[in-house]
């Protein structure tokens, strides 16, 4: 399953209450920090609207720390973003945990290791130090890449 700018919004759109309560926000207070009128979080809440891409994405960037958020879009939720928005992420850059709990280990070697994502199913390579090299839901182009990096 290959994650869409649609169905991250509509997952975020339909646990941003959740989210908001995990922190105990008032709806003043949420539609503040994400940068909304209280009237559109209340239509969003009530599922008369969803959240637009910009929305979701602060969302994704200032609650990414949410267990409700993490449930539904991996332990990262920024970086499934990320990949959506830009389609793919190719450079070295944030370190990470490791993937001890979201994530499964597809292939190791060398000092890189290739790991898929339970909850959103994405793709990653990671060095020994934890940083994150590359980043996509194409697994094929995940293969691809992993084999670049253990060639070099």
């Amino acid at each position: 399953m290959k994650m869409n700018k649609q169905e991250v919004i509509k997952s975020v759109s339909d646990k941003i209450r959740l989210i908001r309560l995990e922190r105990n926000y008032s709806q003043d207070r949420m539609a503040e920090v994400i940068g909304i009128s209280k009237k559109t979080l209340v239509q969003i809440e009530k599922g008369r609207t969803e959240a637009g891409w910009t929305t979701t994405v602060a969302v994704c960037g200032l609650f990414g720390d949410s267990e409700i958020l993490q449930s539904v879009l991996g332990d990262v939720p920024l970086e499934v973003v990320e990949i959506i928005a830009h389609n793919g992420v190719s450079s070295p850059k944030d370190k990470t945990l490791g993937g001890r709990v979201w994530w499964k280990e597809i292939q190791k070697e060398g000092s890189f290791r290739l790991q898929q994502n339970m909850i959103s199913q994405h793709y990653r390579i990671l060095d020994d130090q934890d940083y994150r090299w590359f980043s996509s839901f194409d697994k094929s182009e995940a293969v691809k890449r992993f084999e670049e990096l253990t060639n070099e």
